[in-house]
Parts: structure tokens; C-alpha cells; sequence
């Protein structure tokens, strides 16, 4: 196919809106390459914003786009458009060709995350570096930010998985198999690598890598300088900060790190975490499965590679006179899970913990709180032996733990309220238990997390500051770049300052294994449960009590006896103790029936009682036969109140008869049965019911005869 000669942009733009309406998806793929490889930067800007929705869907989601979240790969087209979108692809390649020219792009604040709308409507500049000195007023008095070409593409990128989706009929698939999760694991593979560097773009400037944005709102210089003014920094006053040269290495990386946290994970503010404690207060966003997918995989990216980090490097990071300097990229590998996502993390799974429906769709958020706090998971060891279920949690890890005490023990009471309130009848929520029990029984991780509650709890630390000098975001003047001022090296203090720094000063903190949390599984409850599953082994049917203790007045229920009933796990054994004429009509029983044979039956049994009671009372074969079809005074007990005792035993005095057998629908449909079998063997009503008694008689004969050795085989 011939190139398309140059033309106008207005006509560019044009022609590739009606080819998008007529040719396949193919067509104009080809057609964009070759556009993308001999047009100027000039003439692509204008096609950009067009392409960037038309790829992604707009923002409001009436634009579906090329709907990535539904393509999936036994689809024609899913290696078409991964082909395109690829990291080195044509549409990276239109990236950093207008990269290179610094063009901006208009993004509306209105489709921020909310806390970051909230601080730039409220005119405080956000604490994301990312979204500084961008802020512009267009004629139409709708506040946007001007973000360059890759931010812009970035942002549509990350954007796409919060836009509202809509399933075709009969449309059923995985998410990890859409070519939107497949396209955001190859970013974060390509931009976060574990092994390497980033790969230079093909558009680059005499240091080989694309200009970074002279205007930067990344504080790139000063790492670990804490700002003499406790003040916020208004946005109308924002300084230009001209980027760090090491920072041109990596600026794609963390401009695609701080996208995707911010975009992803930054709907729930601290002021916001706190009223969220209270029931009344509507919850402002609500991720879907899908969402809480995506963030598992960055989760578990982020800790590879930040597990990647060369070992000369993390010691020559904890010693204050080493004269080795780190490059750009191992300095930002030794930092980016506690800058970047710790506390906005714990923020989205505290709410999604406390939100999220009791059902089995929870796995998604169980299986990413489980992937954060266990990050030995990611170290890229390949193990030479089988898997070992018993296996240490390594010393070297006992920092991380500390200084993410919160997602340890504060999530873990979460999960456990959510616990007692699942129906844990269903397999699916039970081998959630299972999994978490199965992650805290690892050996050593409970006691380098009892550690770290001993720590906070050290009462000679105090902390004097809520926002710790060890802990600057950029927007405070910290970096994550440039050298390193002197850490904190007190654990005590690093410990206390993330659990004031998330829970406020004033925060109570509820130990994971203290006594008010073991108050819930006591002992006593824990002996009682072993006593009934032990006397339950010698249960014929196998069934349990649920859990109780001993009262004054008798048994009384526990909490986890509550939750056992209610889950159908366990249930009392209640058996009518009654005169079995008296008890309720059931549900398979005839009503006018049961009255009918009841008063037929009173009428017998008070006319012949004494004479039915000589017969019961012979030892002969007659006696015998008399007890199998009359009924034994001894099998049942009748309740009659009394003013004396309250509640007293009276036994009837004679044996009786009892017709209501007869009143069951089930008898009823075998005599109906009986009666059809007889007509169709040419015998007469009388003829039949003579037969049935003969037979009923016979059965009684039998059972009186050989009912004794039955029994006892």
C-alpha cells in the first residue's frame, strides 16, 4: 500500500475518523504505522488526543473505545492490538515523537481520583508530584491539568480500567486473559524491570534517553529534606523545579508508577479513612473485581522489583560513610513500595475489607493483602527443592513487617469480624480462612509481628511530630532520587511514626495479640470446642452441639456458637417429647385427617384402655403382639404445668391405638396404590381391603417373630 501523501492535520484528523467507521481493524493499524513514521510531530499533535480515546474509550465511558477489558486472546484481534500498544510499539513510538516537541494535553480535574480533586479545588497543591504546575483555567471555567504526552497517554491507560463496563450477552472470561491486563503486566515488566534497565526510547537527546519535562513537579534534588514550613503549599504558588539530570534515566518509570498508584489506588484521603469508621457515611468509591486484579498484579511487580535490588547495593545503602553511589534506578528500586504505595494501599483494602459483600468475589482482595504482606513470595529465588509448607519467613524481612505493622494486625482484626459474619458453609469462603491461618502460621512471622507491636508500644519513644523527618512525601521537599540525608535509624521511631501517620496521634491501638483481641477464641470456649468435638466422635450420626458453656440455668450460647448456628454448622438435637396425638399437623400430613382419626382413636382408647393394657401387659406371643401395633406408654412423656413444681412429667396410664399414621399423604398414596393394583387384578374394593389387612397383619406376625434378631444384627 502506497503512503498517504501529507496533507492538512484538520484533513488528517478527518480521514482517519470516516476510515475508523469503514475499514477493519487491520487496515487502519497499517495505516497508523506508516502515519506515525512519516508525519511530523506538528501534524501528529493534533491526531493524538483523538487516537488516545479511541484506543482507551473516553473518560465519561461513552466512547468505548477499542474495548481492551473484553478482548480477549481467542479474539482475531488481540495480538493486533498488543502488536500496537507494545511498549516499543507504533503508539509509544507517536508518544515520544511528540514527547520530544513538548506538546501538552488538556485532562479535566473532574476525573481525578477524589482526594486529589478535593486538594486542587480547595487550592492546596496535592501531595503527588505528579500533578504539580499543571493547573490551567480555560475560557470555559472547567479546571484541567496539562500533562505531556506520556503522562496524558498514561493517564487514559490507567484510567480505562475505572470507566464503567458493559458485558455483550453471553459474554463470560478471565481477566488475567484480557489483552488490558496483558498490556498492563508487559508495561510494568518493561518500565519496572527486575533485571537490567529501562530501554531508551527511539527519540532521544544527546544523552540518550528523551528530555524528562523541563517543568517538573517532581522534587528531584534535596531527598530527605524536610521543609521549614509547616504551612501546605498553595497551588497558585507553585515552584518550578527543574528536573534532576540522574532523573532523565528514570523518569518514565516513575512517572508510570505514580499513574497508576494515584489513578488506582488514591480514592480514600486520611480525613476520609476516618469518617468511613462511621456507618452513616456513604462510601465515595467502589473498586470492582476487575480493579482489585489489576492491583495485585502491580502489587506483585512492585515487589519483584524492588526485591531485584543488587545486594552491594542495599549494603551500601545502610552504611552512612560508603562511597559507592547507587544509579537512579536501584535507589528508586530501595524505596518505591514505601514512597509510593504503602499508605495508599492500606487505605484501599481497609475500605474494600470493610465494604466489599460477604460472598466469595472477596478472594481478589484476600489474595492482594496476602500478596503485600508476604513479599519474600517475589524474590526471583528459584527453588532447587520442593516447596516447603513449614518454611522460615527469613530475619531479613523483619523490618518490612515493622514498618507495615498496620497491614499485619490492623487488616487481620478486619477479616477476622468479616469471618464471623461469612457463611462459612460454602467451600469457598472456608478455604479463605484456610489461606489466611495457612500465611500466619508461617514460623517466625508471628513473633516478628509481636515484635513490632512491643515496639510501638515502647512507652520512654514519644513522638513530638505527626509527619516524621524519616518520612517525606515530595510534596514536603523529599526525593527519591537524589543522595540520602541521615535516616532514622531508631526502629521504635519508624514504627510509631507509620501507625500515627495513618491512625493519628491519638489513635487506640488494638493489639493483635493482646488480650481484648484473645478475648474472642478463650480458653475456656477452646476446651469446651475440643470437649464437643472429642464426645462427637462417639455420635452415630456424627452431628455436634453447638459451642456452649455451663450457666445457672443451663446451657447458654457463645459466640462462636452464635456463628456456628447461623452458618448451619452446627445445630441442637430437638426432639418432641410430647403425646405424639397432640404435636403440631405437619406439612405431609392430611389436617381434617388428623383431627378425624384422633378423635376415632380417643373413642377406642377410653372404651377398650383397661383391656388394651391386659393384653400389652401378657408375656406371651399375644402380648408381644400387642405392643408392636399398640403404642408404649413408655416411649413418650406429656408436659402438664403445675403451680408446685412448674413443669412435671405425667405419663399416660394405658397403652393405646393410634390412627394418625394413616392421616400421612405418604400412606395415603400407597393405599391409592394397593387399591389400583387390586382393580387391575379384578378384585373389589372389599376384596382389596381385606387383602391390605391380611398383609399388615402378616408383616406384624413377621415382626413379632424374627423383630428381635433384626434389631440386634
Amino acid at each position: 500500500m502506497a503512503a498517504p501523501t501529507l496533507q492538512q492535520p484538520s484533513f488528517l484528523l478527518a480521514n482517519l475518523k470516516a476510515d475508523s467507521t469503514t475499514k477493519p481493524l487491520l487496515h487502519r493499524c497499517q495505516d497508523l504505522v506508516k502515519i506515525i513514521d512519516e508525519y511530523p510531530a506538528k501534524e501528529l499533535h493534533s491526531i493524538f488526543p483523538w487516537l488516545v480515546e479511541t484506543v482507551f474509550g473516553s473518560l465519561d465511558g461513552i466512547i468505548s473505545g477499542w474495548n481492551l477489558r473484553l478482548l480477549h486472546s481467542r479474539s482475531p484481534e488481540y495480538n493486533l492490538v498488543l502488536d500496537f500498544l507494545n511498549p516499543s510499539g507504533p503508539m509509544m513510538k507517536l508518544v515520544y515523537k511528540l514527547q520530544a516537541e513538548e506538546y501538552k494535553y488538556e485532562v479535566p480535574v473532574n476525573y481525578l481520583p477524589g482526594p486529589i480533586k478535593a486538594c486542587i479545588q480547595q487550592g492546596v497543591l496535592p501531595d503527588c508530584p505528579l500533578f504539580h504546575n499543571k493547573l490551567q483555567f480555560p475560557l470555559s471555567g472547567l479546571l484541567t491539568l496539562n500533562f505531556n504526552p506520556f503522562e496524558f497517554y498514561m493517564f487514559n491507560l490507567a484510567y480505562c480500567l475505572l470507566t464503567p463496563k458493559t458485558y455483550p450477552p453471553g459474554h463470560h472470561g478471565n481477566t488475567a486473559d484480557t489483552a488490558y491486563f496483558v498490556l498492563v503486566d508487559t508495561y510494568l515488566k518493561y518500565f519496572l524491570p527486575s533485571e537490567g534497565n529501562v530501554p531508551p526510547s527511539p527519540f532521544s537527546d544527546s544523552r540518550g534517553s528523551v528530555t524528562a519535562p523541563r517543568s517538573s513537579g517532581m522534587s528531584l534534588s534535596g531527598y530527605g529534606v524536610h521543609s521549614s514550613s509547616l504551612l501546605k503549599h498553595h497551588i497558585f504558588h507553585q515552584p518550578t523545579v527543574n528536573a534532576d539530570p540522574a532523573a532523565q534515566e528514570i523518569w518514565r518509570t516513575e512517572t508510570l508508577l505514580q499513574m497508576f498508584v494515584e489513578v488506582w489506588l488514591h480514592h480514600y484521603s486520611l480525613e476520609m479513612y476516618q469518617k468511613l469508621q462511621s456507618p452513616q457515611v456513604k462510601e465515595p468509591f467502589s473498586p470492582t473485581e476487575e480493579h482489585v486484579l489489576v492491583v495485585r498484579l502491580l502489587v506483585k511487580h512492585l515487589h519483584a522489583f524492588s526485591n531485584s535490588l543488587k545486594p552491594e547495593q542495599l549494603s551500601a545503602s545502610g552504611s552512612a560513610h560508603s562511597h559507592t553511589h547507587p544509579s537512579p534506578l536501584e535507589e528508586f528500586k530501595r524505596v518505591v513500595v514505601q514512597r509510593f504505595v504503602q499508605q495508599k494501599l492500606y487505605l484501599f483494602l481497609q475500605h474494600c475489607f470493610g465494604h466489599w459483600p460477604l460472598d466469595a468475589s472477596f478472594r481478589a482482595i484476600l489474595e492482594t493483602w496476602l500478596s503485600f504482606i508476604q513479599p519474600w513470595r517475589y524474590t526471583g529465588e528459584k527453588a532447587t527443592a520442593p516447596p516447603d509448607q513449614n518454611r522460615t519467613v527469613p530475619e531479613k524481612w523483619e523490618a518490612f513487617v515493622q514498618e507495615n505493622l498496620l497491614v499485619y494486625t490492623k487488616l487481620f482484626q478486619v477479616f477476622l469480624n468479616r469471618a464471623v459474619r461469612t457463611d462459612l458453609v460454602n467451600a469457598k469462603n472456608a478455604l479463605m480462612i484456610f489461606r489466611v491461618a495457612k500465611v500466619f502460621s508461617q514460623p517466625n512471622l508471628p513473633e516478628m509481628i509481636q515484635k513490632g507491636e512491643q515496639l510501638f508500644l515502647e512507652p520512654e519513644h514519644v513522638l513530638h511530630h505527626r509527619q516524621p523527618r524519616g518520612y517525606l512525601s515530595p510534596s514536603q521537599g523529599g526525593s527519591y532520587l537524589s543522595p540520602r540525608q541521615r535516616t532514622v535509624t531508631d526502629t521504635v521511631f519508624k514504627v510509631k511514626s507509620h501507625v500515627y501517620s495513618i491512625e493519628g496521634q491519638d489513635c487506640q491501638y488494638k493489639q493483635m495479640f493482646g488480650t481484648e483481641l484473645r478475648a474472642a477464641l478463650n480458653q475456656g470456649q477452646l476446651t469446651q470446642l475440643i470437649s464437643n468435638m472429642g464426645s462427637s466422635e462417639d455420635d452415630a450420626n456424627g452431628r455436634q452441639l453447638p459451642d456452649c458453656v455451663q450457666g445457672q440455668s443451663g446451657l447458654i450460647l457463645t459466640d462462636l456458637g452464635r456463628m456456628q448456628i447461623i452458618n448451619g454448622l452446627r445445630r441442637f438435637d430437638i426432639q418432641y417429647q410430647g403425646d405424639p396425638e397432640l404435636q403440631p399437623i405437619r406439612s405431609y400430613e392430611n389436617a381434617a385427617l388428623v383431627r378425624l382419626f384422633y378423635r376415632i382413636s380417643t373413642a377406642i382408647n377410653e372404651r377398650f384402655g383397661p383391656r388394651m393394657n391386659v393384653l400389652c401387659s401378657r408375656s406371651d406371643f399375644l402380648g408381644r403382639m400387642g405392643r408392636h401395633y399398640l403404642t408404649n406408654p413408655e416411649t413418650f412423656t406429656r408436659l402438664r404445668h403445675s403451680p408446685v413444681t412448674q413443669r412435671t412429667m405425667e405419663r399416660p396410664r394405658h397403652p393405646r391405638i393410634s390412627l394418625r399414621p394413616l392421616a400421612s399423604y405418604r400412606t395415603l398414596l400407597i393405599l391409592l396404590l394397593l387399591y389400583m393394583i387390586g382393580a387391575l387384578l379384578s378384585f373389589g374394593p372389599v376384596s382389596s381391603t381385606l387383602l391390605i389387612i391380611s398383609g399388615a397383619f402378616l408383616y406384624g406376625l413377621f415382626m413379632t417373630l424374627f423383630g428381635d434378631k433384626i434389631k440386634t444384627h
